[in-house]
C-alpha cells in the first residue's frame, strides 16, 4: 500500500499516538516530550489534525501519584461517557518514585472531549501490583475490555506481558485478567524482553490485538495477536501469536522502529495505521529525553486470509 495521500511525519514529536474517529470529527492524542500534561486535538477532518490547536485536559500533579512520566494517553468513547487511559509515576520527591509506574482514568461526560470537564477516575488496580501502562480498551460483543501491559515480577528476566479482562466500568476491571502475551521470541527480546503497546481491531470474523516488542529504538516492532469473535476471549488459548513481526523498520525507507500503533479509517473508510518511528537508527543520549518519534499514518489492506497486512513503513514526504 503505497498510495499514501497523508504527508509523513504527520504529526511531529508526539509518541504513542492515537487517531480517534467519533461521528464525523476526528480526535487525536499522543505523549507530550516533557511527560507533564495530557493533550488532544479535535478536527471536522483526519488532515485538519495536522494544525489543529492542542487542547491540555489535564496537568501532572505536583506531588504523590501521577506526578511524573506521563505516558502514552489514548482516549475512548464508551458508553455516554469520554476516557483517558494513561500511564504515571510518582513526583520526583524525597518520597517519590518516577519509575512507579501505574495506569489511570480521566472521565469527561460533556459531549464536546476537547471543552467539556475532566476529572479523575483513579488508578486502574490489578490484582498485582506492579509496573502497568499503555491501557487501550474496546468492546466486543456486549463486554467492555481492558488490555495493557505489566511486569510480572514471577517472570525473571521480562519487562511487560500483555493482559486482557472485562470492565465492571471504565476505571474497574470485572474478574481475573488473563495473560494473552508473554515477550518469549527473538524479536521480542531486543535489548527488553516487552510486549507493549496493544490495540484492538475487530473485522472479518476475527479480533486482532496488536502490540510492540523489544526496546524503543531501531528494534522496535509491531507483533499480532488473533482470536476467532466467537471465542471466549479471557481464555488465553483462545489467542494465537504471528511468530514474525507484521511491522518493523525499514532501512531502506529510512524509517526506524515504528510501533505503538492505534487504527483509524479516513473519511472514505479506508483503514490507516497510526504509529510513531524515527527518521535515523542511532539515538544518541537518553531514548527517554528523546522528542523524535514521530506520528505518522499510512494505509493498510488485508490478505486473503483475512489478516492484516500492514506491509512496510513508508518514506517521509520530500
Amino acid at each position: 500500500m503505497t498510495d499514501n495521500k497523508y504527508p509523513n511525519p504527520f504529526i511531529r514529536e508526539r509518541a504513542d499516538p492515537q487517531i480517534l474517529r467519533h461521528g464525523d470529527r476526528y480526535f487525536f492524542t499522543g505523549t507530550v516530550p516533557a511527560y507533564d500534561r495530557i493533550v488532544l486535538r479535535g478536527a471536522d477532518t483526519l488532515a485538519g489534525l495536522r494544525e489543529a490547536a492542542e487542547t491540555t485536559i489535564w496537568v501532572r500533579h505536583p506531588e504523590g501519584a501521577m506526578g511524573s512520566h506521563i505516558w502514552a494517553p489514548e482516549l475512548h468513547r464508551v458508553g455516554d461517557g469520554w476516557y483517558v487511559y494513561f500511564a504515571a509515576g510518582e513526583a520526583d520527591t524525597d518520597t517519590g518514585d518516577v519509575w512507579r509506574i501505574r495506569m489511570y482514568v480521566l472521565e469527561c461526560l460533556d459531549e464536546d472531549p476537547l471543552t467539556g470537564e475532566w476529572t479523575e477516575k483513579g488508578r486502574i488496580a490489578t490484582p498485582v501490583d506492579s509496573f502497568s501502562l499503555d491501557a487501550t480498551t474496546f468492546a466486543h460483543l456486549g463486554r467492555q475490555y481492558l488490555c495493557w501491559a505489566q511486569h510480572d515480577p514471577g517472570l525473571a528476566g521480562s519487562n511487560t506481558s500483555l493482559y486482557l479482562a472485562e470492565l465492571e466500568n471504565p476505571w474497574t476491571l470485572k474478574g481475573d485478567p488473563v495473560e494473552l502475551s508473554r515477550p518469549e521470541l527473538d524479536w521480542e527480546t531486543v535489548r527488553f524482553a516487552v510486549n507493549e503497546g496493544p490495540y484492538a481491531l475487530v473485522r472479518g470474523g476475527r479480533v486482532f490485538i496488536t502490540y510492540s516488542a523489544s526496546g524503543t529504538g531501531a528494534e522496535y516492532c509491531v507483533g499480532l495477536l488473533s482470536a476467532d469473535a466467537g471465542a471466549d476471549l479471557l481464555d488465553a488459548a483462545s489467542w494465537s501469536k504471528s511468530p514474525v513481526p507484521v511491522f518493523g523498520t525499514d532501512a531502506a525507507a529510512g524509517i526506524f522502529g515504528p510501533g505503538h500503533n492505534a487504527f483509524t479509517v479516513d473519511e472514505d473508510g479506508r483503514d490507516l495505521l497510526v504509529f510513531h518511528a524515527r527518521a535515523y537508527e542511532e539515538i544518541v543520549g537518553d531514548p527517554l529525553d528523546n522528542p523524535d518519534r514521530h506520528c505518522r499514518v499510512q494505509p493498510f489492506g488485508w490478505r486473503a486470509d483475512g489478516t492484516p497486512d500492514f506491509g512496510s513503513p513508508l518514506p517521509e514526504t520530500p
